[in-house]
């Protein structure tokens, strides 16, 4: 019986030979960053962005933003503990304290009722991650940063394709990231993107990402010098990234269907258990239109989620937990705390088991992965004379 691995990156079929292309535009002299440009105004255009600049990781894309918003010592920036470190770790590293605050339990997103009940005086920004592509409540979170004052940040990592009501995720905030590391639907094995949405800020993301300079300005024949004009460093995606980020584009909207179907399929075929009070599936908010990053269920508790995990290595099947609470780590604890009580990011956290899901995973794996569940869940009854329905190739499963 082969492994079903928890993922596998995406590969389109094309990606050699735009590198193949954009070496040769090299060689004959032609465009800087050709495909970089490609890239970004598709991305304006898919997703009715104003402004999108490639950048190196989604990691970098958050630091541009942390510059961008003017992060400094005394500021403090509040965000769900349930998170990658990067999200913490662009904003600490300007002297940023860190606030952060509970989830809902539902969607694993930022609960906007502790964002609200966590702001003070120091408070210069609320960024928010959209777990496994499934947006947060950002009506409610604009209109606290909004009427506070105070800039929203999407982290939209997982997000691409996906929106809240008609908007794209990453454009509703002030700024927004997206991620196109070798984990994520659409990928170029690493690199990210800075969605600007507010126009006084768009200029200026640009001179940050190009080493605090006016190039870019200097090379539209806007200014007479290129020279250091701002704080920055070298957030810009390199050219071939770009080509092999290019190729997959193209194919997003199949990505995303591909995906969604796995994910439909799980749901309809696991509903069972979670009716039964088994397990519990994702929850899907009705502005949420997400694009099945991941597919997550969760168990009774950390010691049933440690034996199930341990029962699908032995069928050779990969599951994983996600994030550890960073309030939990001694990163977190050092340069952040949490406001208010944490009644659900840690036990939560600790119930979540992501299963397989990727486009090469076929309907014949997925089905496995069900049945391991079917067979972990509702184990068969003891008996001296063996039960036609005991057997794993009559299983039935819901449809």
């Amino acid at each position: 019986m082969d492994k079903i691995p928890f993922h596998f990156p995406y590969l389109c079929g094309t990606e050699l030979a735009t590198i193949r292309e954009a070496i040769e535009n090299f060689e004959a002299g032609g465009k800087d960053h050709l495909f970089s440009r490609r890239c970004e105004e598709w991305l304006e255009d898919f997703c009715r962005a104003d402004r999108v600049l490639l950048t190196s990781s989604c990691t970098h894309a958050l630091e541009l933003v942390s510059i961008l918003c003017n992060i400094g010592p005394g500021d403090e920036v509040i965000l769900p503990s349930f998170t990658f470190v990067s999200t913490a770790n662009a904003f600490a590293l300007r002297g940023a304290r860190l606030c952060f605050v509970d989830i809902d339990p539902k969607t694993m997103n930022i609960d906007p009722a502790c964002v609200e009940a966590a702001i003070n005086p120091r408070t210069k920004a609320i960024v928010v991650i959209h777990y496994g592509g499934v947006s947060c409540d950002l009506a409610a979170l604009k209109e606290i940063a909004d009427r506070h004052k105070i800039f929203l940040v999407e982290d939209a990592a997982h997000g691409i394709d996906a929106g809240f009501n008609d908007s794209h995720l990453g454009t509703y905030g002030h700024l927004g990231t997206f991620s196109f590391h070798r984990t994520k639907n659409i990928n170029c094995r690493e690199g990210g993107a800075l969605l600007v949405n507010d126009p006084e800020l768009s200029d200026r993301a640009s001179i940050i990402r190009d080493k605090g300079t006016n190039r870019d300005e200097f090379a539209k024949g806007k200014v007479a010098h290129y020279e250091w004009v701002d704080l920055g460093s070298n957030f810009m995606m390199n050219e071939l990234s770009a080509a092999f980020l290019w190729s997959q584009l193209l194919k997003t909207t199949e990505v995303t269907q591909k995906l969604l179907n796995h994910c439909n399929a799980y749901y309809r075929d696991l509903k069972q258990l979670e009716e039964e009070r088994k397990i519990e599936l994702v929850n899907i908010p009705a502005y949420a239109r997400h694009n099945a990053h991941l597919f997550f269920i969760k168990c009774r508790d950390h010691k049933e989620r440690s034996d199930l995990t341990e029962f699908l290595k032995e069928r050779k099947i990969e599951a994983f937990f996600h994030y550890i609470p960073l309030h939990r780590a001694p990163a977190g604890r050092q340069y952040g705390y949490f406001a208010g009580s944490d009644r659900f990011t840690v036990e939560e956290s600790e119930r979540l088991l992501r299963l397989p899901l990727y486009f090469e995973l076929s309907d014949g794996q997925r089905e496995r992965v069900v049945q391991a569940l079917y067979e972990f869940y509702q184990p068969p009854v003891k008996s001296d004379k063996p039960l036609a329905h005991n057997s794993p190739d009559s299983l039935l499963l819901p449809v």
